[in-house]
């Protein structure tokens, strides 16, 4: 509900931002009293799964509130316990022990109070043991709101580096504008825009905001009010505005002035000055955009093409993926304008994001997309290539996407989690590490390797790098020298990871003339000109089809499906093989003239004059050991637009769901799980999403939208509407699948299913038995690359001292979403 304001107030509310304030005022007793370090006690990593000493207290419900010399005890028995520390003035500790480990500050308060937290240094803190996101990669754009309780308030921080910066302020008023984290496009002169920007809004009320709006004006220009979409309560979201401008005749910058409405439109709660640059045509530019993941507003950059005079032929168009770090627009500047090629530069959603994985892979199709509906291109001659992160991007969307690309070009890049980082698999005795190791299949580059026949490939990296190693490079080149006709390597000696060697304007180590004119040499084959197919997925909701076939569904789920096909047109006949294909599509359309009947030799079986199909798409289904015709995948069994597992259910303009109807310790865990969710996809992933209870929650609205939905059968009245078919049901105390039955209040469970009404939408489930597993749920990681789950899971709380023993189930749901003729396996039965 909308906070009022008395009209005093408003007026110098409205007086702050033009006074120059800062995001905060002064803080009012806001001072740490005492700090507690705490050395490594955990095993993280890219997994699942992890163990946690102190982690495993939490869970179990102790409040921590350490003393000097308290320990902790490991599961392999040994202690470590709690120092005395020391915050400087500005709010700065500094320990070598402090990476992986723990720091407690402690705030004494005379009276309940909102602050302004903001910390680099930390992976997440914990605030009086509500969750809230931290900013591990030490961006500072991180500013929470919190609840500060009357006597001593603990933040507990797990850090990430050895120095941790904090400081607690008073919010300069209950709604703010937040400019810190801006998304905002360029203009181009002479051309008139309505565009999309976003910024960040801080509600520091304790009640739900409604009805908001924001007031845009660019120049002396028109005023634009957007709504703002709901802000939960004590929280942080991103949130796009519309923006219109007038054609401006020169390049340089132009005001942006954004203001903040209360429910009248008219009364002012906060107002901030912002700026857009205006670019001339032939300059690097940035262009918004709404991602239909969750409704976000993401930007990518344009080098554009300058051609020569006389020059006709439209360009070519190059997808060109960011490292580590970097911002997509200093991705395309790092370039020379190109007469014959257009430079495009998504963002990964963030400069570190997702590592071309997961929404960064997203990310990088909705750029393309997006790019191919509004810049001139030349459809036969779309390349790909990247540096060093973007590297590895190249090298994954590169084999995930063949038929997209005439050539690729990945430069100091790595290969996967698995050469890079040493990702660990898990052991496959017992069988439950199997169906984990299944789920990160989709990081297993090499998996796909054979994809890339399709492509010409072209290497690049120094001699000397030593931050991607040679090595990378070295053993791509030798994996395709084992088939592929069409590949180069260059490895450049006396260089290292970035490296510039000739006069000319952009950076060598990916602007490499030689890797341009390996590209200007290649071209998309029609379609109909591809006679034979040699194709991989792992995963057809990520990527099924390739020229005129697709992968529609698999025998085992996420284990690589491939099939070599070749079609003689003069015969009408198709002949292939194939392995863990359990429906295959032939567009008979795209390659064939209508009407005649057709013979397709598959697996050493023969289909004779099968008649031409309704809409040129024959589909072939595999049984135990026969391929028969049937009709299309019924669009409520898995297939290419929906088919898991969990993480991929967060698309499609998702929503997350919080259930109320539980305790009031278990709805306060509901809807912190759901606000630290949304936070972190927005530190993460520039994300925007709507988070609401189940209350407001409509179930036949909006039926094409993802639901993540957060409690159980009793604790969220969403569940029987979205899941009352479920094979895998969620109660107090209870786990319920199939006939296999755990209980306990300890456990935790990630699943997805089909949305009931939709042919796209999927419900991923954040399920609990009790407030122990709730709060195991609380830190579980998900919008971290390299990092997958099932299509199902349920975890116990032992989980965090005894690592894998904890999983009790994972695995995945049959082609018809069912258990009957799904892969999950079930380990250890619950005491």
């Amino acid at each position: 509900m909308h906070k009022a304001f008395s009209s005093k107030s408003l007026y110098f509310l409205w007086l702050l931002p033009m006074l120059g304030c800062p995001l905060v005022a002064k803080a009012e007793g806001l001072a740490i009293t005492q700090a507690f370090t705490l050395s490594a006690v955990g095993h993280y990593g890219r997994s699942i799964v992890h163990t946690d000493a102190l982690e495993a207290e939490i869970v179990a419900g102790k409040p921590i509130k350490p003393t000097v010399g308290e320990a902790v005890t490991l599961p392999d028995g040994s202690v470590k316990v709690w120092q005395q520390a020391s915050v400087d003035k500005k709010g700065i500790l500094s320990q070598k022990e402090l990476r992986g480990g723990y720091a407690d500050l402690v705030v004494e308060c005379q009276k309940h109070q909102i602050a302004i937290l903001s910390a680099m240094g930390d992976a997440m803190v914990y605030v009086n043991g509500i969750p809230f996101p931290g900013d591990p990669y030490e961006i500072g754009i991180v500013h929470l709101p919190i609840e500060l309780q009357p006597g001593r308030n603990d933040l507990l921080f797990l850090c990430t580096s050895d120095t941790l910066k904090v400081q607690l302020t008073s919010p300069r008023s209950p709604v703010m504008l937040d400019p810190s984290d801006t998304t905002l496009p360029d203009l181009i002169v002479g051309r008139k825009a309505t565009i999309w920007g976003a910024l960040v809004l801080l509600n520091a009320t304790e009640r739900e905001q409604k009805g908001l709006w924001l007031a845009v004006s660019v120049g002396h220009g028109k005023v634009v009010e957007t709504m703002v979409p709901t802000l939960s309560p004590l929280s942080v979201r991103k949130v796009g505005f519309r923006i219109v401008a007038s054609a401006f005749a020169q390049d340089g910058k132009v005001p942006l002035s954004v203001t903040l409405l209360a429910k009248d439109g008219r009364t002012v709660l906060d107002k901030t000055s912002l700026s857009l640059r205006i670019r001339q045509p032939y300059q690097t530019y940035k262009v918004t955009f709404r991602s239909g993941i969750d409704g976000s507003v993401q930007y990518y950059a344009v080098n554009p093409a300058n051609p020569l005079p006389g020059q006709k032929a439209l360009p070519a168009l190059v997808l060109t993926l960011h490292g580590a770090g970097v911002e997509a627009i200093g991705q395309a500047d790092a370039y020379e304008s190109k007469s014959w090629a257009t430079l495009v530069a998504p963002t990964n959603r963030r400069p570190f994001g997702f590592d071309w994985e997961d929404w960064g892979r997203m990310d990088a199709l909705e750029v393309l997309a997006h790019a191919e509906r509004t810049l001139p291109y030349d459809p036969e001659r779309v390349y790909l290539t990247g540096h060093s992160m973007g590297g590895h991007g190249t090298w994954q969307i590169g084999a995930w996407f063949p038929d997209k690309f005439a050539a690729i070009g990945p430069c100091s890049g790595w290969c996967s989690f698995f050469s890079y980082v040493h990702l660990p698999r898990y052991p496959d005795d017992p069988r439950i590490g199997t169906m984990l190791n299944r789920a990160n299949n989709v990081s297993d580059t090499l998996l796909l390797g054979h994809n890339y026949a399709q492509e010409g490939v072209y290497i690049l990296h120094g001699a000397d790098d030593t931050t991607v190693p040679v090595t990378e490079a070295r053993n791509m080149a030798k994996y395709l020298s084992t088939f592929h006709k069409d590949y180069r390597y260059h490895e450049q000696p006396g260089v290292g990871h970035w490296w510039d060697i000739s006069p000319e304007p952009g950076a060598d180590c990916e602007d490499w003339a030689p890797l341009f004119d390996f590209f200007a040499h290649h071209a998309l084959p029609p379609v109909d000109g591809v006679r034979r197919i040699s194709f991989t997925t792992l995963n057809p909701g990520i990527s099924s089809w390739d020229e005129w076939l697709a992968i529609e569904q698999q025998q085992h789920a996420l284990e690589p499906s491939s099939v070599q096909m070749q079609v003689n047109p003069g015969l009408r006949q198709f002949v292939g093989t194939t392995d863990n294909v359990a429906c295959l599509c032939l567009a008979l359309d795209k390659v064939l003239p209508p009407s005649k009947a057709v013979t397709v030799e598959l697996d050493d079986q023969k289909l004779e004059s099968i008649p031409w199909p309704l809409g040129g798409k024959l589909f072939l289904y595999r049984s135990t050991t026969r391929w028969y015709v049937g009709k299309a995948p019924a669009l409520t069994d898995k297939n290419p637009l929906r088919y898991g597992p969990f993480k991929e259910a967060f698309s499609h303009n998702m929503v997350f769901v919080y259930g109320t109807h539980g305790t009031p310790e278990e709805n306060a865990l509901l809807y912190a799980k759901a606000r630290f969710d949304a936070e972190t996809f927005w530190y993460r992933g520039n994300g925007s999403v709507d988070v609401v209870p189940d209350t407001e929650f409509q179930t036949s609205a909006e039926p094409n939208r993802s639901v993540i939905l957060y409690g159980n059968a009793q604790t969220n009245r969403a569940w029987q509407a979205l899941l009352g078919d479920s094979p895998l049901q969620v109660t107090e105390g209870e786990v319920r699948m199939g006939e296999h039955v755990w209980k306990g209040d300890d456990l935790a469970c990630l699943f997805v299913r089909p949305r009931p009404g939709s042919a796209v939408a999927s419900v991923a489930v954040f399920a609990a038995t009790g407030s122990v597993g709730l709060r195991l749920l609380q830190r579980l990681p998900v919008f971290l690359s390299g990092v997958a789950w099932p299509d199902a899971t349920v975890l116990s709380a032992q989980m965090l001292t005894e690592g894998l023993r904890g999983v009790l189930a994972a695995g995945y749901f049959g082609n018809d979403w069912g258990l009957a003729d799904g892969d999950i396996f079930i380990l250890f039965p619950h005491p």
